[in-house]
């Protein structure tokens, strides 16, 4: 494990603790969850042996790494499961509200991670590919077929027809 210096640690917060927290948002639709997985993230990075080939190379290491953070904490939540009728009530804090953030929220995850990456993150749909271990093809109909969803939903919503 490498010696843990300050001012990386801050550079590291500073530069990727929004972008985990709004992809883990899109996955898991909850904060406290996001924070929980941008924590983990940022921690495996300090801790990383390796150095990066380039920043781009640091961020897409960031972006998979966060991602299957999410994809391991959905499949746990499954397997941890329980009936809510025995559970107390709890207020827990509303998220920022964003129609379009919403929407993209609730399209299937091959959509919303495409559509994430490419409109929020700016990448191209063959960096996507390569982060996603998909076909460059794959992400460009995932794409497609998002933007179609979206539309739907939006309209949907904007003319009360949900």
């Amino acid at each position: 494990m490498k010696q843990m210096d300050p001012q990386e640690a801050e550079r590291l917060v500073n530069a990727y603790s929004d972008l985990i927290l709004r992809l883990s948002y899109t996955y898991l639709k909850s904060t406290q969850d996001g924070e929980d997985i941008c924590q983990t993230v940022l921690l495996k990075l300090l801790a990383e042996d390796e150095s990066f080939e380039s920043p781009e190379h640091e961020k897409a290491w960031v972006i998979r790494t966060a991602i299957n953070a999410c994809k391991d904490e959905l499949r746990a939540f499954r397997r941890r499961a329980v009936p809510l009728d025995g559970l107390a009530e709890a207020v827990a804090p509303e998220p920022p509200r964003s129609e379009v953030l919403d929407a993209v929220t609730a399209l299937p995850e091959k959509y919303r991670e495409a559509i994430y990456l490419f409109y929020y993150e700016g990448y191209s749909i063959d960096e996507i590919a390569a982060l996603t271990g998909r076909s460059g093809a794959a992400v460009s109909a995932h794409l497609s077929r998002g933007r179609k969803k979206l539309k739907t939903m939006l309209e949907g919503e904007r003319y009360g027809t949900v």
